[in-house]
């Protein structure tokens, strides 16, 4: 990326930012977009979240970035920040985030990519009637990582953002998992000619044909389905005075399902049962997918691993980066922002010498110069 001289080069991050665009005018220019990119990329790793706040950690660690960056004109105060990161080109700023990952992560066969959105509660502008943004975002479940992101302006947009997504992402090999909303021909049409697999969420707004699913499994005995299927995979598990039992069902046998010609290598139907039990009360969920072709533990697996994306990312973004807190409204300062928390947690997803939680982590970065040089220089 762009910390070329960062700890003597060792960073990979820097070089593929190296493209971003500048917009301002060359005479405006008091501190180099590389300067303030490395700051802000540092003080979001470190807790910082918002303008402010990168003006204030870079001057307290103005020796440290010394060492590393000509710092002639000082450290950028907090409108250079708010200016520079809020007109940015986006797009632009997230094809160098997706060709970062790229270099960097290896899809592996049949590694689980869940997709999903997040809205940012309070990137909304009532003085501009700017409703707040959409995030839509490519997760790793395996490793951890943010894979790209795409902005719609509501969660309706997915639809139409989730092939963009796409493009910007290396998923030969892998399973894609994506919920009721990206269901659609298009989307797993995308996904084949990519070479990727998919499992994707079956509901209402797929209309007669779920309705078909629904009629074929929803009132057949596990003995039934056993006897309809190709395979079954169950899994069971106790904690706390919870027993979850998970039935997984995949069938080929769908020579029945009308329309199934419209969609592209549509190879089955998964069959997704929960019976939980919660201090003697019980309670039973049947959940549809499609159209994976492989063995139910697989199957299932993918259903699992897709709540990971809420799990490991969203839930992160909210309570440790405070995403939904964050009252940056104007421009593309939001869109930015999101994708600098983005880069922050993948590097301290991927700094693993030390076995702590991301908010310890954020914290120690905070206050040892040399494990903040680790995680900045870990990718």
């Amino acid at each position: 990326m762009f910390i070329e001289g960062v700890v003597h080069g060792r960073t990979k991050i820097i070089f593929n930012f190296s493209t971003l665009s500048d917009p301002r005018i060359e005479r405006n220019k008091l501190h180099s977009l590389k300067n303030i990119l490395v700051i802000s990329i540092c003080s979001i790793i470190c807790g910082a979240e918002g303008w402010e706040d990168m003006e204030l950690f870079g001057k307290s660690k103005k020796e440290w970035f010394e060492s590393f960056l000509d710092l002639k004109n000082g450290i950028p105060g907090h409108d250079t920040f708010r200016r520079v990161l809020s007109i940015i080109d986006p797009i632009q700023f997230r094809e160098c985030f997706s060709s970062w990952m790229n270099a960097v992560h290896e899809a592996t066969q049949g590694e689980i990519i869940p997709i999903d959105g997040k809205t940012l509660r309070r990137s909304f502008d009532k003085a501009t009637g700017k409703s707040a943004i959409h995030m839509v975002s490519a997760w790793s479940s395996q490793d951890h990582l943010v894979l790209g992101q795409v902005k719609v302006n509501d969660k309706s947009n997915e639809i139409t953002a989730i092939p963009k997504l796409l493009d910007l992402l290396s998923i030969k090999g892998c399973i894609v998992t994506i919920d009721a909303m990206g269901c659609q021909k298009t989307i797993a049409s995308k996904i084949r000619k990519k070479e990727g697999d998919d499992v994707l969420s079956l509901k209402g707004n797929q209309g007669s044909m779920y309705e078909e699913v629904v009629r074929q499994f929803d009132g057949a005995s596990d003995d039934l389905l056993n006897a309809r299927t190709d395979d079954h995979f169950q899994v069971t598990s106790a904690d706390h005075g919870r027993i979850e039992v998970r039935d997984y069902w995949i069938t080929s046998k769908i020579d029945w399902l009308t329309g199934k010609e419209n969609w592209q290598d549509l190879n089955s139907v998964i069959i997704a049962q929960n019976n939980f039990e919660i201090r003697g009360k019980q309670t039973f969920e049947r959940r549809y997918y499609t159209s994976l072709n492989s063995s139910a533990k697989i199957a299932g697996n993918a259903v699992r691993s897709h709540w990971s994306i809420e799990n490991s990312l969203h839930w992160c973004l909210d309570v440790t980066f405070r995403e939904d807190l964050s009252r940056i409204r104007k421009d593309h300062g939001p869109e930015n922002l999101a994708t600098l928390r983005h880069i922050g947690l993948n590097l301290l997803k991927k700094e693993t010498s030390k076995k702590l939680s991301v908010r310890k982590q954020r914290l120690l970065a905070s206050w040892e110069n040399d494990y903040l040089v680790k995680i900045i220089t870990n990718m």
